[in-house]
C-alpha cells in the first residue's frame, strides 16, 4: 500500500463515509444538498451508486414493496438510472469541498464511465463480490478498492482479494445484508482476523438501525473506514432511506466514532458495557469466526451473482455471449452457475430449456 493508500483508510483515524447511493433520485439539487448535509454532519467521503438496470438484474426477478403499492425492481432501478453528467458534476461539488467522492459500479458499463471520471478510489458492493470479471476490471485501474464483505463466506473472500491484491490496495469492509441489520449479528471480533488473514486494513459497512453502537465498536476492533447510509429524512423515498440515518444521527455517529479514537479500546468497551450490558455487547462482538449472520443466510447465492439467460434459450441451441449475463439472482429466480464460468458457456449446447431470466447451470449445457 502506497502513502497515498494510507492517506484514504488511516489507522487510528477512520475515514467516515456517507453513503447516498440513489436516495436523491437522480435530482442534481437534491444530490447536492444530501452532500452537503452529510459533510456538515461530519463525513470525510460521499459514496454514490451508478445504477443501470439491465446491468444489475432481469426484468422478472420479482416486486419491492414501495409506499405507493408494489413495483418491479428491475422497473424501480431502471427509474434510478441517471446520465453519466450527473455523476461527473457531483464529484466535481464533492470535490470543491475538500471531500472525497466515492461511486459503485455495478458492471462494466458503469465501470467504464466511472474511470473516465478519474476517481480516487472505487467501492465494489457486496453483491458483486463474486463477479470475477467486473473485479478483474476494475484490478486493472491499480486504484485503491473497499470491498464489501456481506452475504459472503471466507472463501468467496478470499478469491475476490486474491484477484484484487497483486495489482492494488485492497480494504475489506465487514458488512450483513439485511435491511436493518441487528446489531448483534455483527461479529465484530471478525475484523481483525479478516486483517490478519488477509494482510489488508478493514472497516465495517454498517446496516444496523442504530447510530452509535456498531460504528464505536467497530473503531475498538480496529476499523479503518466507517461507512454509514445518510438520508435527509426516513420518510424520503430512496430505496434505502428507511435504514438510513438523518443528519442529526450521522452527526452523533461521528462523534462516537471520534471520541472511540480518542479514548482508546478499553474505555470505550467499559462505557458500552455500563451502558447496554455484557451480554448485548459480547453478542454484538460475536466469536470472530467469519460465517454468514443469521440475519443474510437466506440471501446467499441470490444477492450474489450468477450467469442468467437474457432470452428463451431452446434445447439444443448453441449458447452465445450475447444470450446471457452476471447478474444478480435476487427474489424469485433460480441461481446460476458462479460467475467465473462466463466466458466458459459460449458455444456450449442448451441440454435443456432455459428460460429468459433464470440461471444457467451446469445441468442445462
Amino acid at each position: 500500500m502506497s502513502e497515498n493508500d494510507e492517506n484514504l483508510f488511516p489507522a487510528g483515524n477512520p475515514l467516515v463515509i456517507a453513503e447516498l447511493g440513489t436516495s436523491h433520485n437522480g435530482d442534481i439539487a437534491k444530490a447536492r444538498e444530501m452532500s452537503r448535509a452529510a459533510i456538515e454532519a461530519g463525513a470525510d467521503c460521499i459514496k454514490f451508486q451508478m445504477v443501470f438496470a439491465d446491468e444489475i438484474l432481469a426484468p422478472n426477478t420479482g416486486e419491492v414493496a414501495l409506499p405507493t403499492g408494489n413495483i418491479r425492481l428491475y422497473d424501480r432501478f431502471k427509474e434510478l438510472e441517471t446520465p453519466p453528467e450527473f455523476y461527473a458534476e457531483i464529484k466535481e461539488y464533492v470535490e470543491s469541498m475538500g471531500k472525497l467522492f466515492l461511486c459503485t459500479p455495478f458492471g462494466m458499463k458503469s465501470a467504464s464511465i466511472l474511470r473516465e471520471m478519474r476517481p480516487k478510489f472505487v467501492k465494489i458492493a457486496s453483491p458483486e463480490l463474486n463477479y470475477t470479471g467486473l473485479l478483474e476490471e476494475i484490478a486493472s485501474w491499480k486504484l485503491p478498492v473497499l470491498l464489501s464483505s456481506g452475504v459472503s463466506r471466507l472463501c468467496d473472500i478470499e478469491e475476490a482479494v486474491s484477484i484484487l491484491k497483486p495489482q492494488t490496495s485492497v480494504c475489506l469492509l465487514h458488512c450483513v445484508t439485511s435491511y436493518p441489520a441487528p446489531a448483534t449479528d455483527y461479529n465484530l471480533r471478525v475484523l481483525p482476523n479478516l486483517s490478519a488473514i488477509f494482510g489488508i486494513p478493514v472497516g465495517v459497512s454498517d446496516h444496523s438501525a442504530e447510530p452509535e453502537l456498531i460504528p464505536a465498536l467497530a473503531v475498538c476492533m480496529g476499523a479503518s473506514v466507517i461507512e454509514k447510509h445518510f438520508c435527509l429524512s426516513r420518510t424520503d423515498s430512496g430505496l434505502d432511506d428507511p435504514i438510513a440515518l438523518p443528519p442529526e444521527e450521522f452527526s452523533q455517529m461521528v462523534k462516537a466514532v471520534r471520541a472511540a479514537v480518542e479514548e482508546g479500546p478499553q474505555e470505550t468497551l467499559e462505557f458500552f458495557r455500563h451502558e447496554k450490558g455484557d451480554a448485548l455487547i459480547d453478542q454484538i462482538l460475536g466469536s470472530g469466526v467469519k460465517e454468514l449472520a443469521p440475519s443474510e443466510k437466506a440471501n446467499y447465492g441470490l444477492t450474489n451473482r450468477s450467469i442468467h439467460a437474457l432470452r428463451d434459450i431452446q434445447k439444443g441451441e448453441t449458447i452465445k455471449r450475447s444470450d446471457y449475463a452476471v447478474l444478480r439472482t435476487e427474489k424469485k429466480l433460480r441461481p446460476g452457475l458462479e460467475p467465473r464460468w462466463e466466458t466458459a458457456i459460449e458455444g456450449k449446447i442448451a441440454r435443456n430449456f432455459i428460460p429468459a431470466g433464470e440461471g444457467i447451470r451446469f445441468e442445462d449445457v
